[in-house]
C-alpha cells in the first residue's frame, strides 16, 4: 500500500488594513477608561468601559507588520488559511496564528566537499547558489526545515555532478568530453537544473548556481601539478617542432628555387638535421665551419 503526499499551495489570506484597526483599538482603549471616570458609581458605565477597553486590547492583539519581500502564513487551529504578502501594518483576528517567512533572495555558499570525479580522482568542490522562497505554504508545511533542506540538496547535487564529470581533460587520445574545469558554464547550468528539481518540493526557486571552489584534493594535488606541467612542456615542444619543420620546408624550397646550391638527398638530410637541431635546441647552437666535403 502506497501513500501520496499532497503538496500545499500558497493562496492569498483575508486580512485587513492594520492602520484602521490600530486607530479603532486605541480609540476604544481611551473611551473605555474615560467613560468609567465620568461616572464611576454607574455599574452600566463601568461594565461598558471595561468591555470597550477589552475589545480595544483585543483588536490590538491582531496587529502585525510586514516589510517588503516578507510574507505571513495565517493559520486557524493548525489549518492553513492563506499567506499575506501586503506590506505595512496588517491585521487579522487574534485567534488566527501567524508564521512570518522571508521571501528575499538568499545567497548560499556550500562547504567544501571532498568527492571523487568521473575518473575516481579525489577533488574538492563547493558551489554558490542564489535562491528564494517562491511558495511560502510549501516551504513552511511540506518540509521540516526548508533552509536545512536546501543546504542538504545543494551538497547532494554537487556530489552527483562531480560523479558525472572529470576534473580536467585526460590524454589527447581520449574522446573529447566536458570537464568541471574547462566547461564551468555548462556544469553550472546542469547544477542549477538539478537543484531546481530537487528543491521544488520545498517551494524554493533557484535563480543561479555556480561552482565557487574546484581543486584536486591535497593528497594528489602535487602529482597532478607535475602532470599539468609535463603536459604544458609537451604541448610547447610539439608547437616548436611543428614550426621548425615548416621553416625547414621553406628553406629548402627557397634554396631549390633560387639555385643557390644543388643538394642531393644526403645533403638535404644533413641540412634538415642541422636546421632542426638549431631550431629545436634549448641552448644556442655553436657553429662549426666545415672545410672539407660531406663525403670526407
Amino acid at each position: 500500500m502506497t501513500t501520496t503526499h499532497s503538496l500545499s499551495t500558497e493562496r492569498p489570506a483575508n486580512t485587513a488594513n492594520g492602520i484602521l484597526m490600530l486607530l479603532i483599538g486605541l480609540a476604544l482603549m481611551i473611551v473605555g477608561p474615560v467613560s468609567i471616570a465620568q461616572d464611576p458609581d454607574n455599574i452600566v458605565m463601568v461594565v461598558s468601559g471595561i468591555l470597550l477597553a477589552v475589545v480595544g486590547l483585543f483588536l490590538l492583539c491582531g496587529l502585525y507588520a510586514l516589510q517588503p519581500n516578507e510574507g505571513t502564513a495565517i493559520l486557524l487551529f493548525g489549518e492553513y488559511k492563506g499567506t499575506d504578502r501586503k506590506t505595512g501594518l496588517r491585521w487579522v483576528l487574534p485567534w488566527y496564528s501567524r508564521k512570518k517567512i522571508s521571501l528575499r533572495v538568499r545567497n548560499l555558499t556550500s562547504d567544501k566537499l571532498k568527492v571523487n570525479d568521473k575518473r575516481g580522482s579525489p577533488i574538492e568542490i563547493a558551489a554558490n547558489v542564489v535562491w528564494r522562497v517562491e511558495d511560502s505554504a510549501q516551504a513552511l508545511f511540506d518540509v521540516d526545515d526548508y533552509q536545512a533542506f536546501v543546504n542538504i540538496q545543494v551538497d547532494t547535487a554537487l556530489r552527483d555532478i562531480a560523479s558525472h564529470y572529470a576534473y580536467d581533460h585526460g590524454d589527447e587520445s581520449d574522446v573529447p568530453e566536458m570537464t568541471l574545469r574547462a566547461d564551468a558554464e555548462d556544469v553550472a547550468g546542469r547544477l542549477r537544473d538539478e537543484l531546481v528539481g530537487r528543491v521544488k518540493v520545498a517551494g524554493v526557486a533557484v535563480d543561479e548556481a555556480r561552482l565557487a571552489h574546484l581543486a584536486y584534493a591535497p593528497e594528489i594535488a602535487g602529482a597532478m601539478l607535475k602532470r599539468q606541467q609535463a603536459e604544458a612542456v609537451l604541448s610547447a615542444r610539439r608547437l616548436i617542432v611543428k614550426g621548425a619543420v615548416g621553416m625547414v620546408e621553406n628553406a629548402l624550397a627557397d634554396l631549390n628555387e633560387r639555385g643557390v646550391v644543388d643538394l642531393d638527398e644526403d645533403r638535404k638530410a644533413a641540412m634538415v638535421s642541422n636546421l632542426l637541431v638549431v631550431l629545436c635546441a634549448d641552448r644556442e647552437a655553436q657553429p662549426v665551419v666545415n672545410t672539407g666535403t660531406l663525403y670526407g
